[in-house]
């Protein structure tokens, strides 16, 4: 008997310990093959096959102003102090499915005092009592088929998702700060030429207005160049709105408000300038170096993993069930003098019918994923694409730079040669404002393009997934004790 024994708990045994090997149904997720051309389509010789350094790539720009713009928006960014948030969820929730792997204990405990009495004549006597009781209840599902097991990977990659997250948030806040700040720049020095020139042409309407009232000229040049004058100073508020923009964007940007780095702005500095070409590498480095392409990678790894807990759903669920309770009526009795219950067994859920519930849950999540695989394709096609286009935005914009700087020059040679012959009479006033018009544009051209030039620089730096490289381990780490995000935890 004692040797049947021994075999029936044996056979439990390895009963219990192949189904806990048992294999989860569903799906096992594999990183898509995707076909990417081996070289960039319009990266020149200036932009070399190496890996591209994109770590902190803005304080290439040469601008200590911009660096400090950075550093305290991925500080205080409220973009950012969510996407920590989402982090600090995603793996809660990571650990909330991993629970589910393990048994669960409970205890439970309980105090009663009674009365009872034989009838309505024995109403106001009858007997008092108590009662205690205390106990455990032990639970734990087998998992046989999978689905706690499914869970908990789609948790994980749900967690990897939220990280990536945060890196796509970072790449675009660094890239936004970086853009608005050139462009402001840029305004400032729009400005500052357009109020140049304004002062210029003013004087030159004087000296005609002066000469009208001698004799030496008529009423057409005086309307003509005091126009021209006027015309210059009405592009100047335009220039202003679309400064104080930028400059509210970059308040914004470091969450907080919109005349928060006015002062810092109001002294003129040059546009930023890239330092030499940037290394483009080729295009299958963007699968690991752009966050867009990770999050939704690990998107589609997540989807995939949800495919079989639902599958899982459809099949039996084992769980083991214990409990042990004790009861007595006074409560030093539990211990010693009271009444011990217990229980153990398995129990075994089947789903028979459910009109086709959980076949529908299946197909849903399948649906999902196929939606999570074109997401991801299309992830990719858009990296490639911003790239090639902030290539082509680079050269262009330094060819433009180039002809624009021969155009500046012999604009201004022509503006020279025009004023003197003027003053001798071989030239009409309006052939000299006609040069300064065209010096104007050309200058304020000049500008414009250089601004470009600038922001092409960074739309390169974006679209090869530059900027969370550097920052995202030390923005981890303010995640894994982090109650609240570091704008909110800085305003206390």
């Amino acid at each position: 008997m004692v040797t049947a024994n021994r075999h029936l708990r044996g056979a439990g045994i390895a009963l219990t310990l192949s189904l806990l090997a048992g294999c989860a149904v569903g799906p096992d997720y594999r990183a898509p093959d995707v076909f990417l051309p081996t070289t960039w389509a319009h990266a020149g010789k200036e932009h070399s096959r190496d890996l591209p350094k994109l770590e902190e790539w803005w304080t290439a720009l040469g601008d200590p102003v911009l660096n400090d713009l950075v550093d305290e928006a991925v500080a205080s960014n409220l973009d950012v102090a969510a996407a920590k948030a989402r982090i600090r969820e995603a793996r809660a929730t990571y650990r909330q499915s991993t629970g589910a792997l393990f048994p669960s204990l409970d205890g439970s405990a309980s105090g009663t005092r009674s009365k009872t009495s034989a009838g309505r004549a024995d109403a106001g006597k009858g007997t008092l009592g108590n009662q205690f009781a205390a106990g455990f209840d032990a639970s734990w599902e087998l998992d046989v088929f999978g689905a706690n097991r499914r869970a908990r990977e789609a948790a994980r990659y749900s967690a990897d998702a939220a990280e990536d997250d945060l890196a796509d948030t970072l790449v675009t806040l660094i890239g936004d700060v970086t853009t608005n700040y050139i462009e402001a720049r840029g305004y400032q020095a729009r400005i500052a030429l357009a109020r140049r020139t304004a002062a210029s042409q003013n004087e030159t309407a004087d000296l005609t207005r002066k000469q009208f009232e001698a004799g030496g000229t008529s009423g057409v040049d005086v309307a003509n160049a005091t126009g021209q004058a006027a015309s210059t100073e009405a592009t100047i508020p335009t220039l202003q709105i679309s400064y104080a923009a930028a400059v509210h964007r970059l308040g914004v940007l470091l969450g907080r408000e919109p005349e928060a780095v006015a002062a810092r702005m109001k002294k003129p500095r040059r546009i930023p300038r890239p330092r030499g070409p940037l290394p483009a590498g080729i295009p299958a480095d963007v699968l690991v170096s752009r966050p867009d392409v990770r999050l939704a990678e690990r998107r589609l790894a997540q989807y995939t993993a949800r495919v079989g807990a639902a599958e899982a759903a459809r099949y039996p669920a084992i769980s083991l069930t214990g409990a042990i309770g004790t009861s007595a009526s006074e409560i030093g009795d539990l211990a010693q003098n009271s009444t011990i219950s217990w229980s153990f067994g398995p129990s075994l859920s089947v789903p028979i019918f459910n009109a086709g519930k959980l076949k529908a849950a299946v197909e849903i999540a399948e649906a999902q994923r196929d939606q999570y695989f074109v997401a991801y394709h299309a992830a990719v096609l858009t990296a490639l694409e911003d790239v090639e286009n902030a290539l082509v935005s680079m050269r262009q914009q330094r060819i433009r730079v180039g002809k624009l700087s021969k155009s500046v020059e012999n604009y201004r040679r022509a503006a020279t040669l025009s004023r003197s012959l003027y003053q001798t009479g071989s030239s009409s006033f309006l052939d000299v404002l006609t040069a300064d018009r065209s010096l104007y544009s050309a200058e304020d051209s000049m500008i414009a393009s250089q601004v470009l030039i600038a922001t092409a620089y960074v739309s390169l730096n974006k679209a090869l997934g530059g900027g969370w490289n550097g920052v995202i381990d030390a923005t981890k780490k303010e995640v894994v004790d982090a109650n609240t995000g570091p704008h909110l935890a800085k305003a206390e």
